[in-house]
């Protein structure tokens, strides 16, 4: 791949665009609200109706840009694509390079309260010889420079990016990845592309490639997991089904309604997400809508679009093995049943640490970010770096 020099980059959305989606709430077309069903048939009208009123007239966007200001970012120009990124350099000596990979329907918000913890570990209470230089990749629907990359082996072609972008433009020849969702897919092919490159991967997940796994000789754990995940997917997998087969039809709504675009995803982190029902346990309303607010203000249906590639032509095989060092921490309230240790080892032929969290749910570095924290330095201080 060609490249270019490295970029400071800084958000900076146009104030037309936050008249436009102000104007837009102040328009929203509610529908009906039944009686007595709250969160039974989908997204709480109520609930929606509150956090809407807080959007339009609460929530401060421009703050919330200083944030993400505060967390130094870059772009990459890789063969004519841009790479938008996050880039914290450790505090403590001989850090570990490590990119952090996210999924969907979140985005580099699953690792701002993480990255602290593991570029600067003295100051919160951890080893501070156990240190990392944090890269984390706006990836597709991210903010104004999210990967666009081609249709056909879509999350291949963005491992092979991320490999070009840590290698030759940051210059780490050994470095760790970790993530969860597709942020899994992507770290496992790194593993399996890039043995010599990576470290290891930690995952929260194996990503959703292997519910179409087929094993010979189960075990009963295993028969167990996968005839309580048919039962899950039967319950909540329809979103799957609608974005990765009719992806544009779903586009229209979500790409025109805000209220409908968080809806859509807000309901998401409220079911996959250890909070008891309750998205105030684990989220402020700033949080939620900064995370709807990155894929709002770049077209908010990129990712889900990629749900069809990956399941037309996927990148990683649901039986794919990967050699390379392995961790699997699994959020007890994760999607779908506990991934029993038999499982993971089919496809992770290095596991070196198996952990079922304390807490946590399918977002768990951003529901729990010091469990997560814990367990990552725990694996990565085992591994030679040589």
């Amino acid at each position: 791949m060609t490249s270019t020099a490295l970029r400071p980059f800084r958000v900076d959305v146009p104030q037309a665009e936050l008249d436009d989606l102000r104007d837009r709430l102040a328009r929203t077309r509610w529908p009906d609200d039944y009686e007595g069903v709250g969160w039974d048939y989908g997204t709480d009208v109520a609930t929606m109706k509150e956090i809407a009123t807080y959007w339009r007239d609460g929530y401060d966007w421009r703050r919330q840009e200083a944030y993400l200001n505060s967390f130094p970012q870059y772009t990459a120009e890789l063969d004519g694509e841009t790479i938008t990124f996050i880039h914290v350099r450790a505090t403590g000596p001989d850090p570990i390079p490590l990119l952090l990979l996210h999924g969907w329907p979140d985005s580099v918000c699953r690792y701002l309260k993480l990255t602290p913890l593991l570029t600067d570990p003295a100051s919160h209470g951890g080893d501070p010889g156990i240190c990392f230089d944090v890269v984390v990749p706006w990836l597709i629907g991210g903010y104004r420079g999210g990967s666009r990359a081609p249709r056909s082996g879509l999350f291949g072609h963005i491992a092979e990016q991320l490999w070009t972008l840590m290698t030759r433009e940051l210059g780490y020849q050994r470095f760790g990845a970790a993530g969860g969702d597709g942020g899994s897919v992507l770290a496992q092919l790194l593993g399996v592309h890039h043995p010599d490159s990576v470290l290891g991967v930690h995952l929260t997940d194996l990503g959703f490639m292997i519910a179409f796994a087929r094993f010979p000789d189960l075990s009963e754990a295993e028969q167990r997991y996968f005839g309580e995940l048919q039962g899950w997917n039967m319950q909540e997998g329809a979103y799957a089904m609608v974005q990765g087969t009719k992806p544009q039809t779903l586009a229209f709504g979500l790409n025109d309604s805000p209220v409908g675009f968080a809806a859509w995803i807000i309901e998401k982190f409220r079911t996959w997400s250890d909070c008891d029902g309750r998205l105030e346990n684990v989220y402020t309303r700033d949080e939620l809508l900064t995370n709807v607010m990155l894929y709002w203000l770049n077209g908010p249906t990129a990712r889900s679009v990629s749900y069809r590639e990956e399941f037309t032509s996927p990148s990683l095989a649901p039986n794919q093995q990967v050699g390379v060092p392995s961790a699997l921490a699994v959020p007890p309230k994760d999607l779908g049943p506990i991934m029993p240790r038999e499982l993971a080892e089919r496809n992770l032929t290095d596991l070196r640490r198996y952990t079922v969290l304390p807490h946590g749910g399918h977002f768990a570095a951003m529901e729990y970010p010091d469990v997560v924290a814990r367990d990552m330095r725990a694996f990565f201080a085992e591994l030679p770096r040589g």
